[in-house]
């Protein structure tokens, strides 16, 4: 992680304040939060990110082929 300093209205800082010790974080966690859902990914990144999930994803398997048919049974039913 990177250190940072920001400069902060009393309103801001008394607002960011109240909406971490509503959430039970840290303020740095909410600051983060904002700057992920404000400032645009960068396209090429998101593009690589995606494919590394995607790549992710096939590494993961059940075996069986069939488990959104036998959920259940696979499961055991709740019994844990």
């Amino acid at each position: 992680m990177i250190r940072t300093q920001v400069s902060l209205t009393d309103d801001q800082m008394r607002r960011l304040r109240a909406e971490a010790s509503r959430r039970g974080v840290p303020i740095a966690e909410v600051v983060r939060d904002a700057v992920d859902r404000t400032v645009p990914v960068d396209p090429e990144n998101r593009r690589a990110r995606f494919e590394r999930l995607l790549a992710a994803s096939g590494r993961f398997r059940s075996g069986t082929g069939d488990v959104s048919i036998h959920h259940d049974d696979i499961a055991g039913e709740g019994d844990w």
